[in-house]
């Protein structure tokens, strides 16, 4: 089966959200490609403050799932700002992230795939 159990994500930098619609935000993809569920554990680092984790819940068996971190996962809100991420998961996922910032009238939209542990 492909994919990882571990993945890191160094380059996470939460904009703000922005008046206009699309809101600034980044979404972390998880995809299950494999035929049992997967129970998610997220820890978030910080430039200046002790890490964080959260038990972000489930990723179906053959699923995506959004995870966006300008809203609360399991009732913690990331700040604004430079941050990292570390995806666990007790089966194999595909990860990425993607981040949409509105801080200029063109606004910039990318994704990019996290780097997973061996």
């Amino acid at each position: 089966m492909s994919g990882h159990k571990v993945w890191f994500f160094p380059d996470g930098d939460l904009p703000p959200r922005g008046d206009a619609e699309p809101h600034g935000h980044e979404s972390l993809i998880l995809l299950n490609p494999g035929e049992s569920d997967a129970q998610v554990r997220l820890t978030v680092y910080f430039t200046d403050a002790e890490p964080v984790t959260l038990e972000a819940g489930t990723v179906g068996a053959r699923r995506v799932r959004c995870i966006r971190t300008d809203e609360p996962v399991a009732g913690y809100s990331i700040p604004l700002g430079q941050y990292a991420l570390k995806v666990e998961s007790t089966n194999p996922l595909i990860c990425q992230i993607g981040r949409m910032d509105v801080r200029q009238p063109n606004l910039a939209y990318y994704t990019v795939m996290g780097f997973p542990a061996v």
